[in-house]
């Protein structure tokens, strides 16, 4: 793939990362999320995925390397596997949270957020505890907060667990809107077949270390695959 720095609204340099110095869980893990480009972060169970996330989010305690963000606003958007949300909020007031603690103005937090809560079918719910809700439900609402922000680059776990189809096409339409507005998109997902149709490029991480790396056509070469060969068999050839 064709890498221009500065284009790039996250780069991520890990020589190694762990829960404690001299027992690295990741090593050598390099990535760039380009401005509009989305990447698939993936790997089986254990292979280091969330310690690569959490090492981008600044949460591992031992740490050796560099990330970078870049963007118009340096500024980026989480969204978890699973949903971080308070007891005592209603869905509304987890919304107006996030929209403080990033300093949106009141007009246009209430236009997005209403616009957000009618897309996914919650406009209904905004008075509502959040905890009581369905697990796709709860999901739903980490969607919106993270569309909310319109940040220049997305970080989502998992995004498609408990979404209904019609959820699933709400989030890849959006998605698709932000791609289009410039946001960067790195999504750690084992829904491969999706990820094969949206994705731009792919990062593939097995034993705590990059075994490929670039477009569909590179990751078959790296992985020995034919040229017709699907993402998933290629996992199975690197994992």
């Amino acid at each position: 793939m064709d890498r221009t720095r500065h284009n790039n609204v996250l780069t991520v340099n890990l020589r190694e990362a762990g829960y404690e110095q001299g027992k690295a869980v990741i090593r050598n893990v390099q990535l760039q999320v380009q401005s509009g480009e989305l990447i698939g972060l993936i790997g089986p169970n254990g292979a280091g995925k969330s310690t690569t996330i959490k090492s981008i989010l600044g949460l591992m305690p031992y740490l050796q390397g560099e990330i970078e963000l870049g963007g118009a606003n340096r500024r980026y958007a989480y969204v978890p596997e699973q949903p971080v949300l308070y007891e005592h909020f209603t869905l509304w007031e987890h919304l107006r949270l996030a929209a403080s603690a990033y300093g949106i103005r009141e007009e246009q937090f209430e236009e997005r957020a209403l616009e957000l809560l009618e897309r996914f079918r919650l406009s209904g719910e905004r008075h509502h505890y959040p905890v009581k809700f369905s697990k796709g439900m709860q999901q739903k609402l980490m969607l919106i907060i993270g569309f909310l922000l319109e940040p220049d680059v997305y970080i989502v776990d998992e995004p498609f667990v408990g979404l209904d189809p019609r959820a699933t096409g709400d989030f890849l339409e959006l998605l698709e809107a932000e791609r289009v507005r410039g946001a960067g998109v790195l999504m750690c997902t084992h829904v491969l077949d999706t990820a094969e149709r949206i994705c731009q490029g792919f990062i593939l991480i097995n034993d705590g270390t990059v075994v490929a790396q670039g477009g569909l056509d590179e990751v078959r070469v790296q992985a020995g695959s034919s040229s017709d060969a699907s993402l998933f068999e290629c996992f199975r050839r690197l994992t």
